[in-house]
């Protein structure tokens, strides 16, 4: 008997509608699935009659057995096509008809012993079976928290084989998952603000970057306090939205991150990779793209710590993100597209040794060797960067303040009431911060007057500032005269903005 079960299949964060297709024929015996699958598939035919054996049922050995994925012509891969063709299988031997299931989708891998397994990329799955019009979905029970959180569909968590079997045919029905408004939890800071001495002037660029979304380098010698500035910046950021949080969590479904029965992820992520990572671990890829650690930044903070000593290949590759807020990767398996609209915070030292700009140590680089350190940043890439600031090495006499200064809570106050005006500002659009302003955004909502344009364009003729920093500037001006509660920039807040573009 023919038997068609809907399961669907995720290509990087992108997902396709995947019929199963089973057949059972009592003529010579075999086992054959199609559609252009890979190896994670093919091993499914030993999961699935080990899986009916320990659960009870008799596997027909004796017939023919074809199951095909369509569309036969797309890529799939994978161990979620378990439950579909298992339960297809079922049905078409038995001889029971499969049209009441063709408004659900089937996911999950199959244990030995007839248990469900967790699986990657659920909730882009669900997102998807949703805007097909699908009304249930049955996932492993250990995916059915972050499936619940789309509230258009019916989640059933499936435990065993049997327990789906049992459910079809009407024997013991599986209790669908009870809709619940997910917890936020709150976040929980190690580091903060007010313990760090001194470097107010990196702290208040922090605070810009906070509350606009933009890049940031900080460059100093060692043990100035860059890596430390960078890593308690998340204590000041503001809460992610529920969209936010929802485009956070596919991506980490998607990668096998998610931690079973979690959710939404409603911390903005901090990916720190090391300047040794392969390419592929940071842009994205392998012979199915996967999303890399840009991705896994998206809506948080890429913090590259010894900027200049990661690849010029992975330097460059920032070009995109940093400018489109996406990252396409191309395999030879498919192309895929990848938020990364990430805050980009770096740290490096002035030159080789790191002590070019320490009053109490001697650089023992050579002018040659100074200058080929800076020129690993490339003036593209340096002209994606908003703030440029140095961090000075802390005189002892800072060491030992007792002066009490801004503790994270307070900055991050001031902070999240800038994002509300640019949540407010940008109400009908999908622009979150001003760094992501368009030019026609910019237009509409920085205003110069003829004394911020005057000192605007005395700047772009003295620093040779290229069109794209000139736009930078107005977007971070924006964000001063935001923290400032000022409806209008003016003077003061472009001038600030452009202390802090790099001086050559």
């Amino acid at each position: 008997m023919y038997t068609k079960i809907n399961a669907a299949t995720l290509i990087g964060l992108e997902c396709e509608q995947t019929t199963v297709e089973v057949d059972i024929s009592g003529t010579w015996p075999g086992f054959q699935i199609i559609g252009l699958t890979d190896v994670a598939i093919q091993e499914a035919k030993e999961r699935i009659k080990t899986a009916w054996k320990n659960s009870g049922y008799i596997f027909p050995n004796n017939a023919r057995i074809v199951i095909n994925l369509a569309p036969a012509d797309s890529k799939k891969g994978g161990s979620s096509y378990d439950v579909p063709m298992a339960i297809g299988m079922y049905l078409s031997l038995n001889k029971i008809d499969s049209t009441p299931l063709e408004t659900n989708v089937y996911i999950g891998e199959l244990a030995l012993d007839g248990s469900v397994r967790h699986v990657n990329g659920v909730l882009p799955l669900t997102i998807f079976a949703k805007e097909q019009g699908y009304k249930e979905i049955f996932v492993p029970e250990t995916n059915a928290q972050e499936a619940n959180i789309i509230p258009e569909i019916t989640v059933y968590p499936i435990k065993t084989f049997k327990q789906l079997v049992e459910h079809i045919t009407g024997i013991n029905h599986i209790l669908p998952k009870e809709k619940t408004a997910y917890t936020r939890k709150k976040p929980t800071y190690h580091l903060d603000m007010a313990d760090i001495k001194g470097q107010e002037s990196a702290k208040r660029a922090l605070e810009i970057v906070a509350s606009g979304g933009h890049n940031i380098l900080l460059s100093g010698p060692p043990g100035s306090g860059k890596t430390l500035l960078s890593r308690t910046l998340p204590s000041i950021l503001p809460p992610m939205s529920t969209q936010e949080c929802i485009e956070v969590t596919k991506i980490y479904s998607a990668s096998g991150l998610l931690p079973p029965n979690t959710d939404l992820i409603t911390t903005r992520p901090f990916r720190s990779p090391h300047h040794t990572s392969s390419t592929a671990s940071i842009i994205g890829g392998g012979r199915t793209p996967k999303p890399g650690e840009i991705s896994l930044a998206h809506r948080g903070i890429f913090f590259a710590d010894e900027f200049p000593e990661f690849p010029k290949q992975i330097i460059e590759s920032l070009r995109q993100p940093l400018e489109d807020k996406i990252i396409t990767v191309s395999r030879v398996q498919g192309t895929a597209t990848f938020p990364a609209n990430i805050m980009l915070v770096a740290s490096m030292n002035p030159c080789p040794c790191g002590f070019a700009s320490d009053p109490s140590k001697q650089c023992t680089c050579s002018p040659q060797h100074v200058e080929r350190y800076n020129k690993k940043l490339s003036g593209p890439i340096l002209d994606r960067i908003d703030l440029y600031v140095e961090v000075p090495k802390i005189p002892f006499e800072k060491l030992n303040e007792t002066i009490t200064t801004e503790t994270s809570k307070t900055m991050r106050n001031k902070v999240s009431a800038a994002r509300q005006k640019q949540q407010k500002r940008f109400t009908n659009s999908t622009t979150v911060c001003n760094s992501e302003m368009t030019n026609k955004e910019i237009t509409a909502h920085c205003q110069l007057d003829d004394g911020t344009k005057q000192l605007l364009k005395q700047a772009v003729s003295q620093l040779n500032i290229s069109p794209r920093s000139y736009f930078r500037i107005i977007k971070v001006g924006r964000t001063i005269a935001d923290l400032a509660d000022s409806e209008h920039i003016h003077q003061e807040h472009i001038a600030e903005a452009l202390q802090y573009r790099k001086k050559e």
